[in-house]
């Protein structure tokens, strides 16, 4: 990193260039990051292209000075180490020890940075959408994230990788997100903007929209060119006159007069839905981004192979308007995206089209019954005829304690931020943890903190094993940076931090260990060490927000999957969460069975991997009341 003008620091971002087809740069994140770039005018960042394999060729480079951005090369073997570990796109600063990995990630960072740097730029932080959190969640709990971030992307690339023969029906992806677009909007304020709705369908008011056109043309900057060609129309919806008074410099207000007392009167349930005017609802976000240059290049291909879209309407019309944004085509002319126009496209009305689509059941959300009749009593006693039973092992060094009062403050988990009681009670998990971590490292060993939060358990083993290289992998940014203060207080030298959701995470390690990893993310983290054949030590936490997702299935070991139903075995989930201190003595004990029963498992499915595995109760169980740990060895 070197310093800028403003004393900002400049960032280092690392992009995969596999090839090229015709205007798009394969793969497609690439593409789409350098889309975000243009649109953006940022040059913020010194940008890289690193070449998927040894016989990629560089001839790209002459055509990447057509982005107006400087672009380098760089084999992935001259990359930072930390960015070595992880999925492109990365962009790594404070001396490569701070890696930020993923789609989602990266282009969040690049939006912050911007504004961060030129204030002025409101239009560029709008696209993080209401409390800036679109695509915040990551792709393995929310479907949309997944569907933007993974699906979309990944299917498209397939598509340009096939021969045109292999090209029979739009993929499914894309027809979910043509589903999408056909939902009603849920936004902020959404119920005032549907009674102005329903007070406009009522008077039949449509002259305010060529009025909006004509103030939307007039606001935009001289060097847009031609602006907001949509047709009159569809600017008289107030869903269009919300979505566009955003995207001119000086906004137009929704009106703010009182609505008449029938208007106000009428239930919520009987007002008018919104419809889609992007991808996300009523305003232009990072998803539209992410999308456009993927539905393009979706688009290119159909025409090109003289496919008919059909089942397409809605998507078409998103695609056509995102163009009329301004920014978004001198971006495109930039990336060198020709967009297609509407002659281009075959385009039916609603009426026309068959309302089917043939979703695969793994990009379907599972939308289980999590409303259960009865307690565990039945699953537990259908468990116990068949010889399953919660098994404990006795912890092997119960009374082991680090000597907190000779550790330097920044490795106290407290350090003044919780109670006393709270303190010592994470002390306490502290405590078990590391005990196991210490007995199964050695020298040389990296250590991976998944879920890692704020660094509790990462900086500890950090200061305790100086001679063991320590990763701290999470999602949520502020956590992260308040890990780091830490680490750079304490001078730690052998710790990375890497923002990034697990899967993106490529790297060698020896051990995983993750403290109160919620749901599935504990099964994420156990799944990560197996494929790394690395030993892990997780305490797993929220055991009522496990449920089948496009990676796992459960009951998770076959043991299970003879005895018990996916409901069956939910109710067991349900139930491990009721270890409450307030709770009755014998509620306790019953949830603690089911955690045992949830936990063994899951310990049956390692050991299906090649695996040692034991169950065991942390030391005292009262500094937690999700006080299992579950450690396990490859043998």
């Amino acid at each position: 990193r070197r310093k800028m003008k403003g004393g900002f620091t400049e960032e280092h971002l690392y992009l995969a260039y596999s090839h090229q087809f015709e205007d798009c740069i394969i793969p497609l994140h690439t593409s789409i990051s350098l889309f975000l770039l243009s649109y953006c005018d940022c040059k913020l960042f010194k940008v890289f292209l690193v070449p998927v394999s040894d016989s990629t060729d560089d001839q790209l480079f002459d055509k990447a000075q057509l982005y107006d951005l400087e672009v380098h090369f760089i084999s992935r073997c001259q990359l930072p180490l930390v960015v070595q570990s992880c999925c492109l796109p990365a962009i790594v600063e404070e001396n490569g020890k701070f890696c930020r990995a993923g789609l989602s990630v990266v282009l969040r960072h690049i939006i912050q940075e911007i504004q961060q740097v030129d204030p002025s730029k409101k239009l560029v932080l709008e696209l993080l959408g209401f409390k800036k959190t679109c695509l915040k969640a990551c792709a393995e709990v929310s479907q949309w994230t997944r569907l933007c971030e993974i699906s979309i992307p990944q299917a498209v690339e397939n598509l340009l990788n096939a021969s045109p023969h292999q090209y029979e029906d739009i993929p499914s992806e894309v027809l979910l997100f043509e589903k999408k677009l056909r939902e009603p909007v849920r936004v902020h304020n959404d119920d005032k903007i549907r009674r102005q709705k329903l007070q406009q369908q009522k008077a039949g008011d449509k002259t305010a929209a060529p009025a909006i056109a004509r103030r939307a043309t007039k606001n935009l900057s001289p060097e847009e060119g031609t602006v907001m060609d949509i047709q009159e129309q569809e600017l008289a919806s107030l869903e269009l006159r919300v979505a566009f008074s955003k995207l001119v410099v000086q906004e137009i207000p929704v009106t703010t007069s009182r609505e008449p007392s029938h208007i106000r009167k009428t239930k919520t349930s009987d007002l008018p839905p919104l419809e889609h005017v992007f991808a996300e609802g009523l305003y232009f976000t990072l998803a539209d981004v992410v999308l456009l240059p993927c539905i393009h290049q979706f688009l290119v291909f159909s025409k090109k192979n003289n496919k008919k879209l059909l089942d397409l309407p809605l998507v078409s019309r998103w695609y056509h308007r995102v163009q009329e944004v301004p920014g978004v085509k001198n971006a495109a002319a930039k990336c060198n995206m020709q967009f297609l126009q509407f002659p281009d496209l075959l385009f039916f009305p609603d009426e026309q089209l068959r309302d089917v689509y043939t979703i695969p059941d793994d990009l379907r959300e599972k939308c289980e019954d999590s409303q259960f009749i009865g307690g565990p009593r039945p699953t537990m006693t259908k468990l116990m005829e068949s010889g399953i039973e919660a098994k404990f092992s006795p912890h092997p060094c119960p009374r082991w304690t680090l000597d907190w009062n000779s550790l330097p403050a920044a490795v106290n988990p407290g350090k003044g931020k919780m109670s006393g009681d709270r303190g010592l009670r994470k002390q306490q998990q502290l405590n078990n943890l590391v005990s196991m971590v210490i007995k199964l490292s050695k020298p040389g060993d990296v250590i991976v903190d998944f879920c890692s939060g704020g660094g509790h358990v990462g900086i500890v083993l950090a200061h305790m094993l100086p001679s063991c290289q320590v990763v701290l992998i999470e999602n949520k940014e502020l956590s992260l940076v308040r890990a780091k203060d830490r680490s750079d207080e304490l001078g730690l030298h052998n710790i990375w931090f890497i923002q990034a959701n697990l899967d993106y995470f490529k790297g060698t390690f020896n051990i995983g260990v993750a403290l109160h990893a919620c749901g599935v993310a504990t099964d994420m983290v156990i799944e990560h060490c197996i494929k790394a054949h690395a030993a892990f030590v997780v305490c797993p936490c929220c055991y009522g927000f496990i449920q089948n997702t496009v990676k796992f299935m459960f009951p998770r070991s076959h043991q299970f999957k003879e005895v018990l139903s996916y409901k069956e075995h939910m109710i067991l989930c349900r139930f491990a969460d009721q270890t409450a201190v307030r709770l009755p003595p014998e509620r306790r004990l019953i949830g603690k069975h089911c955690m045992g029963l949830v936990d063994l498992d899951r310990a049956w499915a390692a050991e299906g991997c090649n695996y040692s595995v034991q169950v065991m109760s942390m030391e005292p169980e009262s500094c937690s009341p999700k006080n299992n740990m579950v450690v396990g060895v490859p043998i």
